[in-house]
């Protein structure tokens, strides 16, 4: 298999490039379809080597055609496949696969109530790309039967009943231990429920010439830290304090301190030169014992807050920041700064109550945070995450970063980028306001925007990830990422 490409298709943009690929290049529909069963047999090999017992169960379409061939394939090797189709085939590809593996006796069973799929690898082939309405009657009945399924199971192309697309479930949908998909790497696969369904995903190219690709515009990019990203972040040898930004953070209403010291310690380990904090006036003596390294202000009074922020290269404001009359008055004077700001929390929630659209920041939002921006709720976002995080992009301007499962960035350019690492330990109070510090960080450190945005977020989730295998995914805690934020980013630079 290929190693992953960055770039990610809608299903409409693949069924395109199939179309190139037959119509324009001359490649027969049958033989992608050859091409795309053996590659899929090729992953469950190298996956489950020890595997003797097959099953795959076959929709109608093109994606049963590709478990006709894997079941062609696994009896030639002298493994024991059976096949359990939900109806005929309908496509012309899948019904001579259909034909072909039949020719080589194979047997079609019976697919009901009774049907065992016990194996050592189930395949799924039910439904692909074009799935487009929430999954009903047998073909339901059938992945939740797969779902039931003890061994292990492989996706063809895309988990049964994942939308493409958005990465929601249409209804029920298979979960896989591992996916392999084709020809081009569906953007569903990498954000909302997709990464939690779709196992490790691998990628197969069917050998398309690779001038298939030029005529379409990626739908999203894999964040990947290279040398363009990193542009302008390696410092000089005679480097100074005064040289690596200036991040200014606010926040820490009364009970949330906590928020406003992991942003602004964040800051500090992803390599800003120097990090002031404003809090309320009767917190600042316990910020301070909280992080040395801080520059603390207490202030109420808008003329000293504005006086540190004409010094600030980058602005943060809302971890902890609360949503009562000292934290509206800290947005307002933010908000006429106007340098790069990074909006997060609580200042996300006041935004919701009273929007601005701006050019220069960074939005933050979390699912149910982004709801409240589009007046809508975090469910909502969920279903739909890549049309959310852009008509956030729509409505206030700038970039946004909506995090989770996924993280999805988006500017007004119509990019958008998927952060496909990470891991459930990230699922810990503290995390956003680490990201915030990260991100305002490298603001600070002359990066652009969108830059900034999908920088923050990978190294955020790279630390994460270090810190996991370090010490578990349970029980990680955000100030875990400290340490790790400092090593990846040197290593980034070494």
């Amino acid at each position: 298999m290929k190693s992953l490409p960055q770039e990610l298709y809608r299903a409409e943009q693949v069924r395109e490039l199939d179309r190139i690929a037959i119509e324009d290049r001359g490649i027969d529909g049958y033989e992608l379809m050859t091409r795309a069963g053996q590659a899929a047999f090729r992953v469950m090999l190298e996956r489950w080597p020890r595997a003797r017992r097959i099953g795959i169960v076959c929709g109608t379409g093109n994606n049963g055609g590709d478990g006709y061939v894997v079941a062609a394939q696994a009896r030639r090797a002298g493994l024991t496949e059976r096949l359990w189709a939900v109806a005929p085939p309908k496509s012309p590809a899948a019904v001579t696969a259909c034909q072909a593996y039949e020719q080589a006796g194979g047997e079609i069973q019976d697919l009901n109530d009774t049907a065992d799929f016990s194996a050592d690898v189930l395949v799924d082939a039910l439904l692909g790309t074009g799935l487009e309405r929430d999954v009903t009657g047998d073909y339901a009945r059938v992945i939740d039967a797969i779902n039931a399924h003890p061994g292990a199971v492989l996706a063809i192309d895309i988990p049964s009943g994942l939308n493409a697309d958005t990465g929601r479930v249409l209804g029920t949908a298979v979960r896989a231990d591992a996916t392999v998909t084709f020809i081009g790497m569906k953007l569903g696969l990498f954000t909302g429920r997709g990464p939690a369904l779709a196992g490790t995903v691998s990628f197969a190219d069917l050998d398309v010439p690779p001038d298939t690709y030029s005529e379409l515009v990626p739908a999203a990019r894999r964040i990947r830290p290279d040398q363009e990203l990193l542009e302008g972040l390696a410092r000089e040898r005679d480097a100074h304090k005064g040289d690596c930004g200036r991040v200014v953070v606010i926040g820490g209403d009364t009970g949330m301190l906590g928020a406003l010291q992991m942003c602004g310690v964040a800051a500090y380990r992803s390599g800003a030169g120097l990090v002031r904090v404003i809090t309320r006036p009767e917190h600042a003596v316990a910020v301070t014992s909280g992080g040395p390294e801080l520059l603390v202000t207490g202030s109420d009074d808008p003329a000293a807050v504005q006086r540190h922020l004409t010094d600030a290269d980058a602005v943060a404001i809302g971890p902890g920041l609360g949503q009562g009359d000292w934290g509206k008055a800290m947005l307002s004077l933010a908000l006429e700064w106007p340098g790069p700001l990074v909006i997060d929390a609580d200042a996300l929630n006041l935004l919701a109550a009273d929007p601005v659209a701006r050019e220069q920041w960074i939005l933050t939002p979390h699912p149910g945070e982004a709801g409240r921006l589009l007046a809508s709720d975090g469910a909502q976002v969920q279903s739909d995450r890549v049309s959310a995080v852009q008509d956030i992009v729509r409505r206030f301007g700038g970039v946004v970063v909506l995090k989770g499962a996924g993280t999805l960035v988006s500017n007004a350019d119509h990019e958008l980028w998927v952060c496909d690492i990470g891991n459930p330990g990230m699922a810990a109070g503290g995390m956003g306001d680490v990201l915030t510090g990260v991100i305002a960080s490298l603001l600070a450190q002359g990066m652009p925007l969108s830059s900034a945005a999908c920088l923050g977020v990978w190294l955020h989730a790279a630390a994460a990830d270090h810190a996991a295998e370090d010490i578990g995914e349970i029980g990680l805690m955000a100030t875990d990422l400290y340490p790790w934020l400092s090593a990846v980013l040197s290593e980034l630079l070494a």
